[in-house]
C-alpha cells in the first residue's frame, strides 16, 4: 500500500502534542490578556497532528492529476470499481421516507448530522457578530449600463480574542437605474489583485479558456437587470492548512489547533455567504429574497455547500467542483478522498475527513455528493462542467452528473422536476427543464460558456423590478 506519510512509532500523542508546543510560534502578546497565544503551524505539521488524534499512522496516497505519470488517475469509464450509494430517503433506522414532513423533520437532519461530524465539519455555536460598512461607493459605465459600485467590509467581532481579525471583503455591482430592489447573483471569487497577478501568467488563448469568450458573466447578469456581487473567501479563511489557527476558524478557537469535527474552509466559506446575505437584507438596492451564488473549482465546493446549509438563498450555479463538491466520492475517477485527505487540501474538511484515507475507504463514508446536493432541494441547482478533451478529467464531469441524478428522489419527493435523464448527456446538451441542472460545455475549468444556460435557467425563478 502507498502512503502520503508515516509517522514514527514511537511518538505517542502525548509527545506530538508536546512536540506541537515547541514548535508553535506566538502572534501578538498574551501576558496581560490572560489569553492563550496564538498557535502556529505548518500544513504538514497540522495534518501530522490530526493524524495523532485519529490515532492514524498513514494514509493511502492519492492519485496524480498528470495522466503519463505511472500513479495517475483513473480517466477510463470501464476501470471505475463497482460502488453502491446511501439512499437519501432511507433512515438510520431502516424506515423509508415517505412524505415532506419526514425529510424535513426525520432525514434532512440526520444526513445533516453526518457531514457536519465527518465531512465539512461543525459552525461553531454563537459566534463573533459581522458588521458592515462601506468603504468607497462610485458610479461607472458597464457597457452601456449605469451601475453603482458599493466596496464593502464585514468586520467580524475580535474583542474575545484581539490577536485576530477577520475582515471579509465584498462588492455589490448594481444597475443605477433600477426601479427598485434587484436580484443579485453572488460569485465567490478572486480579489482583483489576485486575478489580475493571475493574468500575466496565460496568454490571451489560455486565458479565454479560463473565463470564456464573449460578455463577461457580470455584463449579462447586468443586461437582465440584475446585479452581482463579488465575495472574497480568502478573507474570511485562508486557503491553507496553516492558516487554520487564523482567520474565522482562528479566531472561533482563540487560536487554538482544531479539534475533530471542527469545521474546515469549505463550511467557513459557505458561513462568509451567509454573512453577505445579511447585508443584502440591509440594503434597499437588492431583493434579498432573490440571491443566487456562484463559484468554480475550490470555491464550486463551496457554493454547493452554501446552498445546502443556507436556505435563504434562491439557487445556485456549481462550476466544476469535483471531489468534495458535486462528484461522487465513491466513483474511482479523477480526483479521489484520498488527494483531499492530504496535507494540501485537508483544510477544507473537518479532520475527521481524514480516516476515509485511512484506515477506512471512501466506500464507508456516511454521506456522498449526491445527498449534499438533496440538502438544496427543493431549490433549483445548475451543475456545470467542462469537457473532460480540454478541462480534464480530474473534477469527473460523469460523477458530477451522476451527483445530481442521486439527489432526484429527494426533489421528486417535494415536488420538484429532476434532471429528466440519468443517461450522460452530449456535450453542450442543456438539461434545464427540471428543478436540478446540468449543462458540460465544451471549454475549460471555467463556467464562462455556461453562463447563457444558467441565466435562462435562473430566469425562472429570478425577476428584477419591471
Amino acid at each position: 500500500m502507498s502512503t502520503t506519510r508515516r509517522l514514527p512509532g514511537s511518538l505517542l500523542p502525548a509527545a506530538a502534542l508536546a512536540m506541537t508546543a515547541m514548535m508553535a510560534l506566538v502572534t501578538g502578546s498574551a501576558g496581560a490578556t490572560g489569553l492563550s497565544p496564538r498557535v502556529t503551524l505548518t500544513s504538514e505539521q497540522d495534518h501530522e497532528r490530526t493524524m495523532q488524534l485519529l490515532h492514524i499512522t498513514e494514509l493511502r496516497r492519492g492519485p496524480d492529476g498528470d495522466p503519463t505519470s505511472p500513479r495517475a488517475a483513473n480517466f477510463d469509464e470501464s476501470k471505475v470499481a463497482p460502488y453502491s450509494l446511501p439512499d437519501p430517503l432511507l433512515m438510520k433506522n431502516g424506515q423509508r421516507v415517505t412524505t415532506s414532513a419526514q425529510w424535513w423533520k426525520q432525514r434532512r437532519p440526520e444526513i445533516i448530522e453526518d457531514f457536519d461530524r465527518e465531512i465539512y465539519g461543525r459552525v461553531p455555536h454563537n459566534l463573533p457578530k459581522v458588521t458592515w460598512r462601506g468603504t468607497r461607493v462610485t458610479r461607472e459605465t458597464d457597457g452601456a449600463v449605469p451601475v453603482l459600485i458599493k466596496e464593502l467590509i464585514g468586520h467580524v467581532d475580535n474583542a474575545s480574542y484581539p490577536f485576530i481579525e477577520v475582515n471579509i471583503q465584498l462588492t455589490l455591482t448594481v444597475p443605477a437605474n433600477a426601479t427598485g430592489p434587484v436580484p443579485v447573483i453572488m460569485e465567490l471569487g478572486l480579489s482583483p489583485e489576485t486575478l489580475a497577478t493571475l493574468r500575466k501568467r496565460f496568454s490571451d488563448e489560455q486565458w479565454a479558456t479560463f473565463v470564456g469568450t464573449g460578455p463577461s458573466w457580470q455584463s449579462q447578469v447586468l443586461a437582465k437587470g440584475w446585479g452581482y456581487a463579488v465575495l472574497i473567501p480568502a478573507s474570511i479563511q485562508a486557503d491553507s492548512g496553516d492558516g487554520l489557527t487564523s482567520g474565522i476558524i482562528g479566531l472561533a478557537n482563540k487560536g487554538q489547533p482544531r479539534k475533530l469535527d471542527d469545521w474546515g474552509a469549505l463550511r467557513a466559506w459557505a458561513w462568509g455567504a451567509s454573512r453577505a446575505l445579511d447585508y443584502f437584507e440591509t440594503d434597499k438596492s437588492v431583493d434579498a429574497r432573490q440571491v443566487g451564488i456562484e463559484g468554480l473549482s475550490r470555491y464550486g465546493k463551496a457554493t454547493l455547500v452554501a446552498m445546502a446549509y443556507e436556505p435563504r438563498l434562491t439557487i445556485a450555479f456549481v462550476g466544476s467542483s469535483g471531489e468534495g463538491g458535486a462528484k461522487l466520492s465513491r466513483r474511482t475517477f479523477g480526483e479521489q478522498v484520498e488527494n483531499v485527505a492530504s496535507s494540501a487540501e485537508y483544510h477544507w474538511m473537518a479532520g475527521n475527513f481524514l480516516k476515509y484515507a485511512g484506515p477506512l475507504t471512501p466506500n464507508d463514508l456516511p454521506v456522498d455528493s449526491h445527498e449534499l446536493i438533496a440538502l438544496c432541494a427543493p431549490r433549483p441547482v445548475f451543475i456545470s462542467s467542462g469537457s473532460q478533451q480540454v478541462e480534464g478529467g480530474w473534477v469527473d464531469q460523469r460523477g458530477m452528473f451522476l451527483g445530481a441524478v442521486g439527489a432526484a428522489p429527494v426533489y421528486r419527493l417535494l415536488g420538484k422536476k429532476d434532471l429528466g435523464t440519468d443517461q450522460f448527456p452530449p456535450m453542450e446538451t442543456a438539461l434545464i427543464d427540471g428543478d436540478i441542472a446540468f449543462r458540460q460545455h465544451s471549454g475549460g475549468h471555467t463556467t464562462g460558456p455556461n453562463w447563457p444556460t444558467f441565466l435562462t435557467f435562473a430566469a425562472r425563478y429570478m425577476q428584477g423590478p419591471t
